[in-house]
């Protein structure tokens, strides 16, 4: 009963303040935002999916981007590296400020920077012009993370994890054909032609959601200034959300070194493939979608510790695998059986997609219990941190690929993967040490 009691008032404190005089702000919710329709829903989802084009469309493009600007070859994930780094930056930076500003204007104005960035791609006379661009697009689509406040904020409590994880799905769908749609446009247009592509449909989705966003007015008393030196606070005291966004960085890493430099091992031989066949191949990784909603019941049902460390153990696992079929670990031969190595590559894709996809899942529910008066914050430096990661996993993708091939690749990638899968068995020894002791007793 005093327990009871207890947990009763401690529910009833109020959110930490951030800095001292730092208040955060109440959102005054629209009238209409008693309930989400599924048009409104269908929109944001789609939007997204689109928006997140360009964020990879860089990865399978490096083979004709490198010796159209002059890249030499160890500095040819340079473009996905910078982009990934543009994204973490909004989501450090931009991203918080939904918790401040009205966020329908933000994610407009934001978007009409993407366009202008991605344009730039699309004409860059130099590699010099074309990373910057590259970059400044990476910052933009950190927009993509605007939405999941104004999504939860706009539904109905009992729908707002049906809510969120709709436009997730659509992130994720968007994410799985960014890089096979570059790959086939690429072969029929060009290189160019993707990125100017990618400009005309963000044109199109900053016209859809000009008619459809709702406004989010914030009665807010906080500072920009203030708001951002708050995230050091989220991040010191959400252990939470330090561990998980920790697990998705080193998966990401595992993630980003393979398809920065699928690419370069499928066009050589023994399979030789055009950028239409590198697209349908990156189709195998787009199955990866299926994991989230069963990722997401697992954590429903208490079982989010052993379907991470399944996770974490599948992406090391398809590293392994993927050594076997394209650098002939274990004394196969890729040269000899072409087919059967293809077939071994692709599900090392497929499961590698499952096993970041799965811990991205598992770890955006956790955070997303945490802090309600902190969602755009704790969201923007989940999703920055992890992709720090990405970054440095294509930064060394192409390094790898110079000393040792694809070989160098898969042993970078299986070490990150690998590394989460001890981090999280380290936290579950820690975690039942306690336990056991008190049993013991």
């Amino acid at each position: 009963m005093g327990c009871t009691l207890l947990r009763h008032r401690r529910a009833e404190r109020p959110a930490r303040a951030f800095h001292g005089e730092l208040k955060m702000p109440s959102i005054v919710p629209p009238a209409e935002s008693q309930r989400i329709s599924s048009v409104l829903l269908t929109a944001l989802a789609a939007a997204v999916g689109l928006i997140v084009l360009p964020l990879f469309a860089a990865q399978p493009l490096v083979g004709l981007i490198g010796p159209s600007l002059g890249f030499p070859v160890a500095l040819a994930g340079l473009a996905p590296t910078l982009t990934s780094l543009g994204y973490a930056v909004g989501l450090v930076v931009l991203v918080p400020m939904t918790d401040l500003l009205d966020s329908r204007r933000m994610i407009l104005w934001t978007l009409t920077a993407d366009v202008c960035a991605i344009g730039c791609a699309a004409a860059a006379p130099s590699a010099g012009i074309f990373l910057f661009a590259a970059f400044a697009t990476g910052v933009a689509t950190s927009v993509i993370q605007m939405r999941i406040p104004v999504v939860a904020a706009i539904a109905p409590a009992p729908l707002r994890g049906q809510a969120i994880g709709t436009v997730m799905s659509g992130l994720m769908v968007g994410i799985l054909l960014s890089r096979p749609s570059a790959s086939l446009l690429a072969d029929h247009f060009g290189w160019r032609m993707v990125y100017a592509i990618d400009a005309v449909i963000m044109i199109g989705v900053t016209c859809m959601l000009l008619a459809v966003l709702p406004r989010r007015r914030t009665a807010a008393s906080a500072t920009s200034l203030g708001l951002v030196a708050s995230l050091w606070t989220v991040l010191r005291d959400e252990p939470v959300l330090r561990r998980r966004a920790v697990y998705q960085a080193l998966c990401m890493a595992a993630f980003g070194s393979f398809w920065t430099s699928i690419a370069l091992r499928l066009a050589a031989p023994p399979f030789d493939l055009s950028q239409t066949g590198i697209a349908v191949f990156a189709l195998a990784g787009a199955g990866g979608a299926i994991i989230s909603p069963l990722a997401g019941r697992a954590g429903d049902r208490g079982l989010t510790g052993v379907a991470t460390r399944v996770a974490h153990a599948g992406a090391a696992g398809a590293l392994v695998l993927a050594g076997i079929a394209g650098a002939g670990w274990l004394g196969f031969e890729p040269g000899t059986y072409p087919l059967t190595a293809l077939a071994l590559l692709a599900i090392a894709a497929f499961v590698l997609d499952l096993g970041v996809i799965g811990d991205q899942t598992l770890g955006r529910r956790e955070i997303n219990l945490l802090r309600p008066d902190a969602r755009a914050r704790i969201n923007g430096l989940f999703t920055g941190l992890f992709f720090v990661g990405s970054a440095a996993g294509s930064a060394l993708s192409g390094l790898a690929w110079t000393a040792s091939g694809w070989s160098g690749v898969c042993l970078l990638g299986a070490f990150f993967a690998a590394a989460a899968f001890v981090m999280g068995l380290r936290e579950r020894n820690a975690s039942a040490a306690p336990h056991l002791a008190q049993t013991s007793r």
